[in-house]
């Protein structure tokens, strides 16, 4: 069935200094793999870009090992339809995650005991499950609901607003009945946030100081900052944090190219308001997955959650892409097209 094809696959070639380069990596072909026992072969139809991305880059002490140099490039989700299948319960043409076995790359095992086929739902977008079912709605879920633990009335400041996770996070603060501030990087992005996600005030950070448009718009402080990007931004709300606020930190992706850029200013501002600051990983809750999943799809059918995503076609593009991340070009879900969808 896969004769004469190849699997093209981008591996790390080097470690970045700053930006992610071409030279960084290198997309190699290599005979596709052969399943064994209790085995499949998938095809990878999306990959996700993300900036966790550039974190395994490096060789920074992180939540878990850096991608190696030679080894294909990690990805923090995919979808693929199954090729070969020697597991009882998994057939040829069935969707199912790639898990930590896929990356970007155009095929890849997946062991049998860790194979899932996912059911497809009429009028639902495949693209959903690496997006608000994927692991961008259950990290928006947990961090906003468990640590910020938000209350009717509260107001929310949200850095990121209009990415993968922040622009959930946002809607989920409306269902929570609290007033919501978002930061973002266009007016395009801006005008999304209020016209379609009922965003109470928008902040465009690349026109407006941050710090004075949150005084005049978070007029009674800040009682939950959902962390993304770190910096000046974070400092920003740090200064105007309530007592007993609370930040749940999921991101700081303003760091992630300059690891020697320094700490917030503001940091005494954790002991004299007495805040909470959590970091967390959606791995943190795989026990309470389902939970997360069952609340967002009803959410999602209730029509209170809409997502976006921003598709690149061709596994060759990947390197170039995964940068739109740092430069605030793309806007909700990043992903990588590799191939078609499957027909019906």
């Amino acid at each position: 069935m896969t004769a004469n094809r190849t699997n093209k696959a981008w591996r790390l070639k080097k470690r970045p200094q700053g930006d992610i380069g071409i030279d960084d990596l290198e997309l190699v072909e290599n005979d596709i793999p052969t399943i064994s026992e209790n085995e499949i072969l998938a095809k990878t139809i999306y990959f996700s870009l993300d900036p966790t991305n550039r974190i395994w880059m490096s060789d920074i002490d992180q939540y878990m090992e850096p991608v190696e140099i030679g080894d294909v490039m990690r990805a923090g989700g995919s979808l693929a339809v199954v090729e070969e299948s020697n597991v009882a319960h998994i057939n040829p043409g069935d969707i199912v995650q790639g898990g930590m076995h896929g990356g970007w790359q155009e095929y890849f095992i997946i062991p049998g005991d860790e194979a899932a086929s996912i059911p497809m739902i009429d009028g639902l977008s495949m693209t959903a499950f690496l997006s608000v079912l994927g692991f961008t709605g259950p990290t928006a879920y947990f961090g906003f609901l468990d640590i910020g633990n938000p209350q009717p009335g509260e107001t929310v400041v949200v850095s990121a607003a209009a990415g993968a996770v922040g622009s959930i996070v946002c809607q989920l603060a409306k269902i929570k009945e609290c007033r919501v501030v978002g930061i973002a990087g266009s007016d395009d992005k801006c005008d999304w946030l209020k016209d379609d996600l009922n965003v109470d005030e928008v902040i465009n950070y690349k026109k407006e100081n941050v710090l004075e448009s949150l005084k005049e718009k978070c007029p009674n402080g800040i009682d939950i900052y959902f962390e993304n990007v770190g910096g000046e931004i974070l400092d920003s709300a740090l200064t105007l944090m309530n007592n007993f606020g609370r930040i749940p930190v999921c991101g700081l992706i303003s760091m992630y190219n300059d690891w020697e850029n320094p700490g917030p200013k503001m940091f005494r501002n954790i002991l004299m308001k007495r805040l909470t600051v959590k970091g967390f990983l959606v791995s943190d809750y795989l026990e309470r997955y389902a939970e997360s999943l069952d609340a967002l799809g009803s959410w999602m059918a209730e029509g209170k959650i809409q997502y976006k995503v921003d598709v690149v076609k061709g596994i060759e593009n990947a390197p170039e892409t995964v940068n739109k991340l740092f430069t605030g070009e793309n806007s909700g879900k990043l992903l990588i097209q590799v191939s078609e969808e499957p027909k019906d």
